[in-house]
């Protein structure tokens, strides 16, 4: 695994990884980054956590992340 993903915040969204990373779930599951770019879920209402499944479009602005 290539150290150093680029980490990139999208303002009401998720976490972008650029580039090989290691996830650790809120259950201490690890899960590796099999994409160039993979988004990790901040809202916390995604059905595919650790990722993103675009749930966060649908809140309310003061529930987005």
């Amino acid at each position: 695994m290539t150290h150093g993903a680029r980490i990139i915040l999208c303002p009401g969204g998720p976490l972008l990884l650029r580039g090989e990373a290691l996830v650790e779930d809120e259950h201490g599951v690890e899960h590796r980054t099999t994409r160039p770019v993979s988004a990790v879920c901040r809202c916390g209402k995604s059905s595919v956590k650790p990722g993103c499944d675009g749930t966060h479009k649908l809140l309310p602005a003061m529930l987005q992340p």
